[in-house]
């Protein structure tokens, strides 16, 4: 685990989708917090009834897990059901987070559309699937960093935005548009902010992971070897990428080491995207 990035004390942090144990969200939450910051976390509200097995198996209770292991580290937590692409119910989160937490000082957009029926052909894909994940993965980004930017603004004090893209973003893969254009769009919206928001002290960058090891791809078979063969035709470096390394990145832009860095897209994949 590579060292904690140094956070300056009593900054407060929005980090959504963060409720899934074994996910990116839930790591930059932690990581977060090991560096100083309070943090909001929100989740989409799952029933437990739609826990994996795995989470069902230890009690898991969805962002009120995190939030536990935030305050269990010293700081404060506050869990928020948020719909992401809901115009209202983002700007009511960020109101929230002020009200709660005293302030908004980084965001990290991480919330991102379930995989599924949006990986077809484009003359197959139903265009209520290809709403829904431009609403939650460019929509939600769009509103969230509106109104958390403004408040950075009126605090004056600066602050970071950090946007979880995707190669897919950059690779722009076949079977994949309505995902690989939302991460696109994702992508420009965060070079866009990066060059209105500078003169405030604001930085916007993104992160591009490729294949994490997180609950989100447990759709693709592990027994049969095709997990294997995945990685060893697509990924250089022969694995998988976890959770807490795409979260190191995550904080290291929002530190103070990081503080001359806005307007990039850095792919953390394991070679896949080689000088993308």
């Amino acid at each position: 685990m590579p060292a904690t990035p140094d956070v300056p004390a009593a900054k407060v942090a929005i980090v959504t989708g963060a409720g899934r144990m074994r996910s990116i969200g839930r790591e930059i939450a932690l990581c977060l917090a090991r560096a100083g910051c309070d943090v909001l976390v929100t989740g989409s509200g799952r029933a437990p009834e739609q826990y994996p097995d795995e989470e069902k198996a230890v009690g898991w209770r969805d962002i009120d897990s995190v939030a536990d292991e935030i305050r269990a580290l010293g700081r404060r937590a506050l869990p928020v059901v948020c719909d992401v692409s809901s115009e209202e119910a983002c700007f009511a989160l960020v109101e929230r987070c002020v009200a709660e937490l005293g302030r908004v000082d980084i965001l990290v957009n991480n919330a991102g559309a379930a995989r599924g029926a949006d990986r077809r052909n484009v003359i197959d894909l139903d265009p209520d699937v290809w709403r829904h994940v431009i609403d939650v993965n460019l929509h939600g980004p769009f509103y969230l960093s509106q109104c958390a930017a403004r408040q950075m603004v009126a605090q004056g004090a600066g602050g970071s935005i950090v946007n979880i893209s995707s190669i897919a973003g950059k690779l722009l893969p076949a079977q994949h548009a309505a995902y690989a254009a939302s991460k696109a769009g994702l992508q420009a919206l965060t070079a866009a902010m990066a060059s209105e928001l500078g003169r405030n002290g604001i930085r916007v960058n993104a992160i591009c992971p490729g294949i994490i090891d997180t609950s989100r791809l447990d759709d693709i078979p592990r027994a049969d070897g095709t997990w294997d063969r995945l990685l060893s035709q697509y990924v250089p470096l022969g694995r998988a990428g976890r959770p807490e390394e795409v979260a190191a990145l995550a904080a290291f832009l929002c530190s103070e080491q990081g503080a001359w860095i806005s307007g990039q897209f850095y792919s953390i994949d394991g070679g896949q995207a080689p000088g993308r």
